[in-house]
C-alpha cells in the first residue's frame, strides 16, 4: 500500500524524468526525492549507467563488466550514504537515505553516454566531457535532496567521493583490474 506522502506525489514517465536529471531540472529532483516508489528507478539508472560505462571499456573482459555492475551499486549506497550522514549530521541538511539513493541515482543519467568512450581516439574526451556533467548533476540532486547551498553540496559530493573510490579500487584488485581513472 502506498504512503499518504508518495500517492500526492507527481508522476513524470521515466524518459522524461531520466532526461530532466540530465538536463539539472531541480523539478524533476524534487519529484524523484519525494517519490517513494522512484527507488526502483534509480536503481535502474545506475544500472544502465553501469552497462554503458562496461561496453564502453570491453577491453576489460567479462569480470570488467561483473566488476563494473558490482561497484557501481555499491557506490551508489555507500556515497549516498556518507552524503546522508554529511549532509545531515555535519550540515544540518533534510533528507533521508533514499531521498539522496533517489536524487544521486537519477543524477547518473549522463552516464549512459560512457558506451561512447568505447571510439578510438575520442574515448577519452567523452569520459571527461560525461564526469563533468555527472559531477554538476550529482550537485544539484545533493542540493535538492537536502536542502541546502551549493557550497555545501559541494563539500557533502566531496566527502561522499572518498568511500566510493576506495570501495570501487578494492573491487577492482579483489577482481584482478588494475584500478586506472581514465579509460
Amino acid at each position: 500500500m502506498d504512503s499518504p506522502e508518495s500517492a500526492t506525489v507527481a508522476r513524470t514517465p521515466f524518459l522524461k524524468r531520466l532526461t530532466g536529471a540530465a538536463l539539472f531540472s531541480v523539478p524533476v529532483y524534487e519529484e524523484v526525492e519525494h517519490d517513494h516508489r522512484a527507488t526502483g528507478q534509480a536503481a535502474g539508472v545506475v544500472g544502465l549507467v553501469a552497462i554503458a560505462a562496461a561496453v564502453g571499456s570491453l577491453q576489460l573482459g567479462t569480470s570488467g563488466l561483473i566488476v563494473g555492475i558490482l561497484s557501481a551499486y555499491v557506490g551508489w549506497a555507500l556515497w549516498s550514504g556518507t552524503c546522508y550522514l554529511v549532509g545531515v549530521q555535519l550540515f544540518d541538511g533534510t533528507a533521508d537515505w533514499g531521498e539522496l539513493l533517489r536524487t544521486i541515482g537519477f543524477a547518473q543519467a549522463p552516464g549512459m553516454l560512457l558506451v561512447l568512450t568505447a571510439v578510438p581516439g575520442i574515448g577519452t574526451l567523452f569520459y571527461l566531457a560525461v564526469l563533468a556533467w555527472m559531477i554538476g548533476t550529482v550537485l544539484v540532486a545533493i542540493r535538492q535532496a537536502l536542502d541546502f547551498g551549493t557550497g555545501r553540496a559541494l563539500a557533502t559530493a566531496l566527502a561522499g567521493f572518498v568511500p566510493y573510490m576506495l570501495a570501487r579500487t578494492a573491487l577492482d584488485l579483489a577482481f584482478g583490474i588494475s584500478p586506472k581513472i581514465l579509460p
